[in-house]
């Protein structure tokens, strides 16, 4: 009898509502780093990534770009440069204004759909320094975005880039440092996790969840949560053309990016990133902030949100011009409003 009744209390535990729970096995494997590696591809997979013990369901969770991304995309206005005759080799915006910290940085948006926001976010601080020629630099908050801006999508499941920018634009955003940082107006409250050069944070599982909006600044701050708003001045995409990316770039600084992320791209540790194998993970947003060559191979030069001991040092080099994983189509950005 107790045997049975053991039995029908694992079942029990294994379905809710008729439906089996969600395998927290890990999606990634020692197998397929080596054939990545083997295939001879322009790009190196490491079976040190912090994502190998991680879910299938865990790291989709950060993929955060609604699927309808694209289509609201398009009602954006185009904005169409003149493409200079000198446009360079290479290009690294941290080079270029180095006097703008918010270039060199990493954020990390923790077990949590924010990147819509992250990349937004990453490339509003740096435009408002560079716009200002160092004079204004100020660390934009992912915490008030990604709570607060309810047309922008569901906060930690995923939301639209192009409606962080025009939040930005309509309603402002404060100030807010990294996690356990005491920052700025707002800091981000959700933790980092599972960094293997840190093994006294906790892993990660899916499990965050979206802030509440909070109008007020931390304890502490010195500024009221409605003076320490920073606006937009514009919001535009750029169209799916390699020069016209770079154009923008070259000018105004980095943009904000999306694409579809495969489920061998957890793997990068260096190299001109190409979709070597795997599934679709889901669409994932990002800064992109130059481009340049390695051997003979054409790249874009981008930051990700999920900490520096990811990936190079917490950036990638992805293939350009042939809009690889359609990190070529949905360019967004805008100008900051300088007071």
């Amino acid at each position: 009898m107790l045997v049975r009744l053991c039995f029908f209390i694992s079942l029990a535990l294994v379905a809710i509502n008729g439906r089996m729970l969600k395998s927290h096995r890990p999606l990634l494997s020692l197998n397929l780093v080596n054939e990545i590696n083997s295939a001879q591809t322009t790009w190196k997979a490491s079976a040190s990534s912090k994502f190998m013990s991680w879910s299938k369901e865990s790291i989709e969770r950060l993929m955060g770009v609604h699927p309808d991304y694209y289509n609201q995309h398009k009602q954006l206005e185009v904005l169409e440069h003149d493409v200079p005759n000198d446009l360079p080799e290479t290009f690294d915006a941290r080079e270029q204004w180095p006097n703008c910290p918010t270039l060199k940085e990493v954020r990390d948006q923790g077990s949590c759909g924010s990147c819509w926001a992250f990349g937004a976010v990453e490339a509003m601080s740096d435009r408002i320094c560079i716009a200002s020629n160092g004079a204004v630099n100020a660390h934009i908050s992912a915490e008030d975005l990604v709570s607060c801006c309810k047309l922008c999508g569901f906060g930690c499941n995923g939301g639209f880039p192009q409606a962080a920018w025009s939040y930005f634009k309509k309603t402002g955003l404060v100030t807010g440092g990294n996690f356990e940082t005491s920052e700025g107006c707002r800091p981000y409250t959700i933790a980092s996790c599972d960094h293997h050069v840190n093994k006294t944070l906790p892993p990660c599982q899916g499990e965050g969840k979206t802030p509440s909006c909070t109008k007020d600044c931390i304890t502490g701050y010195t500024i009221a949560y409605p003076e320490d708003k920073h606006f937009g001045d514009s919001v535009y995409s750029i169209k799916s053309n390699e020069q016209q990316i770079q154009t923008e770039i070259f000018k105004n600084g980095p943009v904000e990016g999306a694409f579809t992320v495969y489920a061998d791209f957890p793997l990068y540790s260096s190299g001109v990133y190409k979709h070597t194998s795997g599934s679709s993970l889901g669409g994932h947003a990002i800064k992109i902030l130059g481009w340049g060559v390695e051997n003979s191979t054409p790249y874009w030069l981008v930051a990700n949100s999920w900490n520096q001991d990811w990936g190079d040092n917490g950036f990638f080099k992805i293939f350009r011009g042939k809009n690889e994983c359609g990190i070529e189509s949905g360019i967004v950005a805008g100008a900051p409003k300088l007071n």
